[in-house]
Parts: structure tokens; C-alpha cells; sequence
């Protein structure tokens, strides 16, 4: 199975590169499969790369889905 998530752009890199934060994770992500992101801008993220950008209302209620998820399973476990 493959998870591909929303992103927050945090800054652009050289080369193709941004630099993506996931709730304080960040992580040196490729741009070079999209056009006309900005610094703010969310993108989906799969494996390093950014696949498109993505309206950033859908973007905080896939994370906050996420975030609810996370919760639940942390509740279930011991």
C-alpha cells in the first residue's frame, strides 16, 4: 500500500527542491513533477516528491483526519 500525504511548502530549495513541514517534521522534498508552488502552498507528497499542488482547504481537513486517526489509534493501544 502507498500513502501519499499533504505537505506545507516552508521554503523553496535549489535545483527543484523545497523544504516541507508535516505537523514539525521536516524534510528536503523534489519539485521537479510540479509547477507554480509556492512557499505556503500545500502539495501532496509521495516518496520525496511533491505529485501536485492541492487546495489548502482540503489540505488541513485531510490532516486533520489524519491527526483524528492518530488519535483513535492511540487510544485503542495499552
Amino acid at each position: 500500500m502507498c500513502l501519499a500525504i499533504p505537505a506545507r511548502i516552508a521554503e523553496k530549495l535549489d535545483n527543484d527542491m523545497a523544504l516541507i513541514d508535516l505537523g514539525g517534521v521536516r524534510k528536503d522534498i523534489s519539485l521537479s513533477l510540479v509547477d507554480d508552488v509556492a512557499v505556503g502552498d500545500y502539495v501532496i507528497v509521495h516518496v520525496g516528491y511533491a505529485l501536485t499542488k492541492l487546495d489548502p482547504d482540503e489540505a488541513e481537513r485531510t490532516l486533520k483526519l489524519f491527526a483524528e486517526m492518530g488519535a483513535l489509534q492511540t487510544e485503542d493501544q495499552p
